[in-house]
């Protein structure tokens, strides 16, 4: 699976080990930075990331920032993405197997990096009941 992961400077405290966790699941992880924890707005590397997953060019998309609700509301605009802030490990099961959810908007600032890290491991392949409601992008 090819994954994309970016941040702003809140949650790139976390960005590298969640990248390298992602990883050691097996996974294809692209950075899309920022390259620093300088002062960055949010926005500008969450559209980035979410178009890559809304035109197809990565599956799955892993934004960080000081709530996740920043990074969530802008990735939301994109055609064909479906993004939410989470900020449990069930939720994150919830969002992809009832919402079809395909990027998922962590909190660097509030929630423990071991905490968010478990998110990222939960299955990928279930029976797409929630197809009809979520076909149209």
């Amino acid at each position: 699976m090819r994954v994309v992961v970016a941040s702003d400077h809140a949650g790139f405290c976390q960005k590298a080990d969640i990248i390298a966790f992602v990883r050691g699941l097996g996974h294809e992880v692209e950075d899309l930075g920022p390259a620093t924890d300088d002062r960055v707005d949010y926005p500008d590397f969450a559209d980035v990331a979410a178009r890559r997953v809304g035109a197809g060019t990565a599956d799955r998309g892993i934004l960080i920032c000081g709530t996740g609700l920043g990074m969530a509301l802008t990735a939301d605009k994109v055609a064909g993405v479906r993004a939410l802030p989470i900020d449990r490990a069930d939720f994150a099961a919830l969002a992809r197997h009832h919402n079809n959810a395909n990027v998922v908007c962590l909190s660097g600032r509030f929630v423990d990096l071991d905490v968010n890290g478990h998110r990222q491991d939960v299955p990928r392949d279930r029976v797409r009941r929630w197809a009809p409601r979520v076909a149209c992008g």
